[in-house]
């Protein structure tokens, strides 16, 4: 979001109360103003019991600057113990020059300023601090994987065996099977550097996953009673709220246990950073389907393929998949509503395209015309263990709506082909560029547990490792934005209309459409304004 609109928010609270000290490892000069506000919403739609909300640890300074920090042990644990961290000692990072990471260091979460801007909201910068506040004989680790399947997932397991080993001399380590319900079903398997050296070379995640399953206080309980004083939770964004949960429970008890995520969605949904892993080797795996979709097409008369990809609520693995393919005529995401007859409609466009080409491939999300189908009303209030709405087939559904067009109007016969990769492309290795980016969230993740961080996930921003609080991550999901560039680049690809016709428009339209022209004649618009105006229109 934009600096702005922050400051107004963070004015707008109800409660906030002054820290007394900050922690030896906190953000803060002398002059900064550091508050919690303990208005601030980040537990939103949570399909598992409700939790309190997260203390927004705020640090405000000069020229518009705020730090949303992160929750540290010594917030509610005082005068712990602090030691010189052992990388200062390892032969691997001795020639590092200036490795460890400046107490002060923040990115900033909007690179895109004019030069009168504020300085706007900044992120924790991640990475090693000269203290720690764990000896390493004390730490016993354990990992757990939530959710959906995502290519990197073992990648990241490894990893975080593997740096806590050789970084920082962490033999305990536990991985928690089958996700938060292994918890408290006391499924545990030892992990080491041996056992996990070959895992990245293989799809899914050896710990076994599940969606649904949490229940706080016997997670809590499990964590207490086994000694745990660091949790790294894998998962997307129910899975994050439930760290979320689960650091809410270990404050209030006062245990000294780091909880951190790394976040895992192969539809790159989740809010504030750059991409999440996998979402790379999805799009290339993606690849493998359009061009299958496009031999059939061009190898007929009047050939159609259609190829579903995942994305629920979001459209980037479509639209990055369209975008890299070139071979792609038409893309159909979630934020971008369609209609199939009358004039500017989808059926309109394919017998147009076909009479110029002789063939089509049409590139369809999951969540892609969900308010189209005729069963809508029977699957629109059912969810599954993780919260998430069960969707209908729509590749299968506009598959057969396409030929029962084409044969009741007669005017061309035509050969369509429905390819449905969606279980293919999750369940691979992650390819070279991931498994560099599962090494780098891995190794942040540590270091920022080892420093006494809690409370937050591990995550890119413009480029940079940062420490995201948990409610950022919670507040909502990551869209495209189809007033963006991205998607005219798509639009101008693909040569496909808008679809928004008369049908899609209103009076509000208008008026949001006038209200963010008058935000980017002030020089207040952002890109997270157009985010949060294509959720509040779906």
């Amino acid at each position: 979001m934009g600096s702005v609109t922050v400051a107004n928010k963070l004015s707008q609270t109800n409660s906030l109360n002054n820290y007394n000290k900050l922690p030896t490892a906190g953000a803060a000069n002398k002059t900064d103003s550091v508050t919690t506000n303990n208005n601030c919403n980040g537990w939103i739609g949570s399909p598992m019991t409700s939790a309190p909300n997260p203390k927004a640890k705020i640090v405000y300074g000069t020229a518009g600057y705020v730090l949303e920090d992160v929750p540290h042990l010594t917030d509610y644990i005082p005068d712990l113990p602090t030691y010189p961290n052992p990388l200062a000692d390892n032969p691997a990072y001795s020639v590092v020059k200036q490795y460890f990471v400046h107490v002060d260091d923040s990115v900033p979460q909007k690179v895109v300023v004019h030069k009168d801007s504020e300085r706007g909201v900044h992120f924790r910068r991640a990475g090693p601090r000269q203290k720690v506040y764990f000896e390493s004989d004390e730490v016993k680790a354990a990992i757990v994987t939530c959710g959906g399947l995502c290519p990197g997932l073992n990648t990241v397991i490894r990893e975080l065996v593997c740096s806590l080993h050789h970084m920082y001399g962490v033999k305990k380590v536990l991985g928690i099977e089958g996700g938060y319900r292994g918890f408290y079903a006391r499924n545990t398997i030892n992990l080491t550097p041996k056992s996990v050296n070959d895992i990245h070379k293989r799809g899914g995640t050896i710990l076994g996953t599940s969606r649904g399953g949490h229940d706080t206080n016997k997670i809590v309980d499990s964590i207490q009673d086994r000694g745990i004083n660091q949790v790294y939770i894998i998962g997307g964004d129910g899975t994050q709220r439930g760290a979320a949960a689960i650091f809410e429970e270990v404050r209030r008890r006062g245990l000294k246990v780091a909880v951190v995520g790394i976040p895992k969605t192969i539809d790159n949904d989740i809010p504030v950073i750059d991409k999440s892993f996998g979402f790379d080797t999805a799009v290339e795996e993606a690849q493998r389907a359009i061009n299958a979709a496009h031999v059939e097409a061009e190898s007929v008369e009047n050939g159609i393929g259609v190829v579903k990809l995942m994305g629920r609520y979001s459209g980037f693995i479509a639209m990055y998949a369209t975008l890299a393919s070139r071979d792609v005529d038409c893309c159909l995401i979630p934020e971008s509503p369609f209609y199939l007859e009358g004039p500017g409609g989808l059926f309109e466009y394919i017998e147009k395209r076909l009479k110029e080409n002789g063939h089509m491939v049409i590139v369809i999300a999951e969540g892609a015309g969900q308010e189209l189908m005729s069963e809508k009303k029977q699957s629109m209030n059912k969810q599954d263990a993780s919260g998430n709405k069960l969707l209908q087939d729509v590749g299968l559904w506009i598959s057969q709506e396409i030929k029962d067009h084409f044969a009741r109007e007669k005017t061309m016969a035509i050969t369509l082909k429905y390819i449905d990769p969606t279980y293919m492309i999750r369940a691979i290795p992650s390819n070279a560029s991931d498994n560099v980016y599962c090494t780098l969230l891995a190794q942040s993740a540590i270091h920022g547990a080892m420093a006494g961080y809690t409370g937050y996930t591990s995550g890119l921003v413009n480029g940079r490792q940062t420490y995201i609080p948990f409610y950022r991550i919670n507040e909502n999901q990551n869209h495209v934005v189809i007033t963006d560039r991205m998607w005219a680049r798509l639009l101008s690809s693909t040569n496909q209309p808008s679809f928004l016709g008369d049908k899609c428009h209103n009076e509000d339209n208008a008026e949001e459409e006038e209200e963010s022209l008058d935000q980017l004649v002030d020089g207040n618009f952002s890109d997270d304004t157009l985010i949060k105006k294509e959720i509040s229109s779906i």
